[in-house]
């Protein structure tokens, strides 16, 4: 299968390329890291780049929370305007395969349980009360003390800052792309990726490469709030063996299914970077409190439907893949 990779040469996109050679794929590499650049948002560029084209994996975007809502254009721009550019060229062009590279991001906070009031959904956490170190969402009906779980795809879309709603928004293109192409659509929801190659001294980089960067420093990872927020941390490997599982699927045409594509072993902050700076050598993280408005508390994937449907199961574990990543070398931003 010839596959158009946008995003190709960044940090994930370059992993999925790796893969579909693996599995005998011929990769396209498309991305404004290349020479001469491609900018997914020329229609004319795109159009040339799927002649020829059998499927697509749109990983190009622009990531992270930035710096504020400063990025709001800038996001809506690339994320927005180029998946539609792209869409549109895949109509033309008769290409009817999408691979969407998605977010947990989509989902706001995660899965929260009252004693009381069962499963809750938790508004935005007040500045106040991230100000005063008060971290955990409460109930929004009694203001008890919530007990977090595992999110699925069907819980309810919240999306918390501008990155978030630009990734809604490609996967609601994406649907209305399948609706009138018949075109199949597969969105898979990353949850905190990290591993080789991941862009360093970044604002739009996740939470492992700000730790990993300040290791290289020779500087303490400074860990917000009190370190204890739950992530889902998924290699890249497993990552771009997703893509290849999401390509080989008989998905349905006409429609967009979306996956999580997680480890289904929260840990938290605290222990991301403890286990981090001990496979590097130190030194020793520093919980530094304070927050990132538009984070989250927690937010951890339930990736059962994409076991079941895709076949798909991550191999690289917790502990060997942050030794892994100690060791790996990083990417300019």
């Amino acid at each position: 299968m010839r596959v158009l990779v946008t995003g190709g040469a960044g940090f994930i996109g370059s992993h999925v390329v790796s893969a579909l050679r693996t599995h005998g794929h011929e990769p396209v590499v498309y991305d404004v890291r290349s020479a001469p650049p491609s900018d997914v948002r020329d229609p004319c560029a795109v159009g040339r780049a799927l002649a020829g084209v059998d499927a697509v994996c749109h990983q190009a975007a622009m990531v992270g929370l930035g710096t504020g809502f400063a990025d709001a254009a800038e996001y809506v721009s690339r994320n927005d305007l180029g998946t539609a550019v792209l869409l549109t060229a895949m109509a033309e062009a008769g290409v009817r395969r999408l691979v969407l590279a998605g977010s947990m991001v989509v989902y706001g906070e995660g899965r929260y349980t009252c004693e009381r009031h069962g499963v809750v959904r938790p508004g935005p956490r007040a500045v106040a009360d991230l100000d005063a170190g008060r971290y955990e969402p409460p109930c929004p009906q009694c203001g008890a003390d919530l007990a977090p779980g595992l999110v699925d795809e069907d819980a309810p879309v919240d999306p918390r800052n501008v990155y978030a709603t630009t990734k809604l928004a490609q996967e609601h293109l994406a649907a209305a792309w399948a609706r009138a192409t018949g075109g199949s659509a597969v969105s898979l929801r990353y949850h905190n990726v990290y591993g080789p190659g991941m862009p360093r001294d970044t604002p739009y980089a996740g939470v492992a490469s700000f730790f990993r960067s300040a290791l290289a420093r020779g500087e303490s990872p400074r860990v917000f709030e009190d370190g204890r927020q739950r992530r889902d941390f998924v290699h890249v490997r497993d990552v771009a063996a997703a893509n290849v599982a999401a390509l080989r699927a008989d998905s349905p045409p006409g429609a967009l299914r979306a996956y999580n594509t997680g480890s289904g072993e929260p840990h938290t902050v605290g222990e991301m970077a403890r286990e981090l700076a001990a496979a590097y050598g130190g030194p020793e993280p520093v919980v530094a409190g304070g927050y990132r408005l538009g984070d989250v508390r927690h937010i951890t994937a339930d990736s059962t439907r994409i076991r079941a449907e895709l076949g798909w199961k991550p191999e690289v574990g917790f502990a060997e893949g942050m030794r892994e990543f100690a060791r790996a070398g990083m990417r300019e931003a």
